[in-house]
Order: structure tokens, then sequence, then C-alpha cells
């Protein structure tokens, strides 16, 4: 049985290669493109689990891609590249990646990232499909959130992290248990992640991004859902 469908988009034919082999013997089907444009059109015929993207591509570069990658469809993304900065790995969790890996990584570290991307956090038994919380409307089979007149959608992970911060409403979650919960075990100090997806978030939630109603900051500790949650 595969582990799921993974489509690999590298402008490097041996990158390609040796990414097909390595997900192949763990369990996976592969599909590769070595363009952002090649892999919108495979994206609608292969429809894979989660594409792992080259940031550095001729044409429409990665960033690109992953927009419109996003804007299309809620498959998981892992950006990959040579650049370790700070703004760059902002820069692609910004533009909708669930992951960032920098090349050269290892078979196990490759493999992790992939398994946090397709993480899922489970609904509870008691957790309704849809809930509202003032003026908020979250349809998680959906995945979308409709705010008054306004209607977004969420991507993987910020539906994930939005799933469980409402499972434990106004308590304060700290980072290292929503990191946890959200993509693994392995992670818990990658904070910065937390804040570019919790920014995200807020600003298809809130009235007013910058002064949060219903995510709010817990200095030194995490973040707090707050509000009455109804089933819809």
């Amino acid at each position: 049985m595969s582990a799921g469908r993974i489509l690999v988009v590298d402008d490097e034919p041996q990158i390609r290669r040796i990414m097909r082999t390595t997900l192949t013997t763990a369990g996976y089907e592969i599909d590769d493109a070595k363009t952002g444009e090649e892999a919108l059109e495979k994206l609608r015929n292969f429809r894979p689990d989660l594409v792992l993207l080259d940031i550095n591509m001729p044409g429409m570069g990665g960033l690109a891609a992953c927009r419109a990658i996003r804007a299309d469809t809620n498959v998981a993304i892992v950006m990959l590249s040579v650049r370790n900065a700070e703004a760059d790995k902002v820069e692609a969790l910004d533009a909708g990646a669930d992951d960032f890996v920098t090349k050269p990584f290892s078979t196990p570290e490759l493999l992790a990232r992939i398994r946090a991307a397709l993480r899922r956090v489970p609904a509870l038994q008691s957790s309704p499909a849809k809930v509202r919380v003032g003026t908020l409307e979250i349809d998680f089979a959906a995945r979308s959130v409709t705010h008054e007149t306004s209607t977004a959608h969420l991507t993987p992970k910020e539906l994930d992290l939005l799933r469980y911060l409402t499972q434990h409403a106004n308590e304060a979650v700290s980072h290292r248990e929503l990191l946890q919960a959200v993509w693994g075990p392995d992670y818990g100090d990658q904070v910065d992640y937390l804040r570019v997806f919790i920014k995200n978030l807020r600003k298809k939630i809130e009235a007013n991004p910058e002064s949060p109603e219903y995510i709010t900051t817990e200095p030194w500790v995490g973040y707090r859902f707050n509000g009455v949650i109804e089933a819809v």
C-alpha cells in the first residue's frame, strides 16, 4: 500500500532521480516536474498528497509556483532551498508552504519533514465539523473560515493549528505543545514557524489582525483561542 503520492519539482535531473529512488524505496508513489509550470499541469492529473518544491528554478520560480498551487489546492507543500536565511524561510512559509528544508539534507531528515507535513491533527469524537464563535464560522470539512461576509480557505497546517487551538479554547497553549501537536514530536523549538502561521491565520479570521480578538498571544508561553464555541 502506498504511503502517499509526492510530486518532486526541481530543475536538476540528478536531484529528481535521487528523490525518486529515495522516496519510492520509502513507499511513496512519485512523479516529477522540472519547472513550476509543468508542476501545475501534473498537479491536476497526478493529484499528489505532497509537493516537494525547489525555490530556485528558471521560469516560474518556486515561490510563485507555491502561491499558484496554494491558490488552487490544499496539498501539503515542502519547500527546498540551498539558502538557510531566516528571511528565506519566512518568505516560503508566507507563500503557503508547510515546511522548509535546506539543501543538502539527509534522507532521514527529508522523510521526517515529509511525515510532519502530511501529519494531521485528528478531530475529537465530540468535535463538530462546523463551529461558530461570535461572528466567525469555521468549517473544518470545507477547510474554510467565514468572518461576516468574507470567506477564506485554510492551508493544511493553518487548519490543523486552528483545530487544535479550538479544541483547547480559552486555555493557554504553549509554543512547544502546538508545534509538536501539529508538526510532530521532532518539532518544538521552531517558534519562528509558529509566528508565521499565527500571523497568516489572524489575517484570515480577525477583523483587525493587529489587535486580535480570537487568537491572542500569551507572553513567554504561547497562544490562546478565545470565545464560546457553538456547533453549527
